[in-house]
């Protein structure tokens, strides 16, 4: 009888566990996308500054262009 009734207390217990886990898996769920958010929002965030570096890079290379070919026209003039 005694086995029983313990038995009982124990499985409103569990049931008690099962409707909490219930309740506090949507949290999560919602918990884990807003990461999931927020690691993409991170690397979209370094996409655009490899993009912004890549564009530093070309510019850079734009100028040296440019002073090589006023040297080369001042070489010109200077014939």
């Amino acid at each position: 009888m005694l086995l029983l009734l313990l038995l009982l207390q124990l499985l409103l217990l569990l049931q008690q566990l099962l409707i909490l886990l219930l309740l506090l898996l949507p949290l999560l769920l919602l918990l884990l996308l807003l990461l999931l958010l927020l690691l993409l929002l991170l690397l979209l965030l370094l996409l655009l500054l490899l993009l912004l570096l890549l564009l530093l890079l070309l510019l850079l290379l734009l100028m040296l262009l440019l002073m090589l070919l006023l040297l080369l026209l001042q070489l010109l003039l200077l014939l």
